[in-house]
């Protein structure tokens, strides 16, 4: 959209997620699309995502936005990330929010794999993380795309910024780990803004429409099971 220009209606646009630390990084890659009224799944509070049951992180993105898009009527962005560790055969890979158990929080699951690559030398601990960002209206899938980040996971924690591994993972060329990092930096280089980045065509190639930009639904079908809050 060009700058200057402000579109005559505002689209809703769902982030399918109630992890408030992605919502805020999408928030703020979405800040050049003045169009979208943006939403997450806290606004949707009867609607609960599917199991992630996707051998990928494209499948279970796909997954989640198809499945959001029908049953909110909503354009929906979903994305699906973790970290993949050569190492340990790519894992914890797309059971990262759930390494150390369903219940298992992030310092639970840092815990873990701290503990499985402690008697590994600097020169195996190299590890990336790969996020897939899918983008659905109600009728179906727009697109799909990819982006990784990759670095080396630390022997202890450093930073008290980010989510989930930031803390462990050691950006290439900053020598800051993730957690480190300021939150504009982190959102221009991480692996959601490169994933993020190819899917802006699809995102500027949004038009208004009356069906899809109505007052949100008191609720929404709820699908039969939980799926972690990623």
């Amino acid at each position: 959209m060009m700058k200057g220009i402000q579109p005559p209606f505002k689209i809703q646009l769902v982030i399918a997620t109630r992890n408030m630390h992605k919502v805020r990084e999408f928030r703020a890659m979405l800040k050049p699309f003045p169009q979208f009224d943006t939403l997450s799944l806290s606004d949707f509070p009867e609607y609960t995502l599917p199991p992630e049951t996707g051998a990928t992180f494209e499948e279970n993105a796909i997954l989640k936005a198809t499945h959001a898009a029908s049953a909110l009527n909503q354009w929906v962005l979903a994305d699906d990330s973790g970290l993949v560790v050569s190492a340990l055969n790519g894992a914890p890979g797309i059971y990262s929010s759930r390494f150390a158990g369903d219940d298992a929080t992030d310092f639970d699951n840092r815990k873990k794999i701290l503990e499985l690559m402690r008697h590994l030398l600097d020169d195996d601990r190299s590890a990336y993380f790969e996020c897939a960002i899918a983008l659905a209206s109600p009728e179906g899938l727009k697109k799909c795309s990819r982006g990784t980040c990759e670095g080396k996971l630390l022997t202890f924690e450093r930073g008290n910024g980010g989510f989930g591994y930031d803390s462990l993972f050691l950006k290439h060329e900053y020598n800051k780990t993730f957690a480190e990092l300021s939150e504009s930096v982190k959102n221009r280089v991480s692996h959601r803004r490169k994933a993020f980045d190819k899917i802006n065509p699809s995102l500027e190639s949004i038009t208004y429409s009356p069906e899809l930009s109505l007052p949100m639904p008191k609720s929404a079908p709820p699908s039969r099971e939980n799926a972690d809050p990623v």
